[in-house]
């Protein structure tokens, strides 16, 4: 990973939240709750969360491959290493 977008060893959030959603979490914590702390609860939410957008990564990368693998044979082109060099560098200039 760069240095631009290494990311940080640790970070401390504060989070004020009120009416329903304070109600919510402090149901979700403690004695009654599935979570020991407000942190691990968040720590849990944004690991599911990491989950689902990875999930919905996967499943467009799926989707994809799908559609490229079920396009017939004429609808692709041979292409030599040097054009899709060129290609590239077409790219990375635009």
């Amino acid at each position: 990973m760069d240095q631009k977008h290494a990311a940080p060893k640790g970070m401390t959030l504060n989070v004020r939240v009120s009416g329903a959603l304070s109600e919510f979490v402090a149901a979700n914590v403690g004695e009654t709750g599935a979570y020991d702390n407000v942190s691990e609860y968040v720590r849990d939410l944004i690991r599911r969360d990491m989950q689902r957008a990875e999930g919905e990564a996967f499943e467009r990368l799926k989707a994809e491959l799908t559609r490229a693998f079920a396009a017939p044979d004429s609808a692709y082109q041979p292409l030599d290493a040097e054009t899709v060099i060129a290609r590239n560098a077409a790219r990375e200039a635009g």
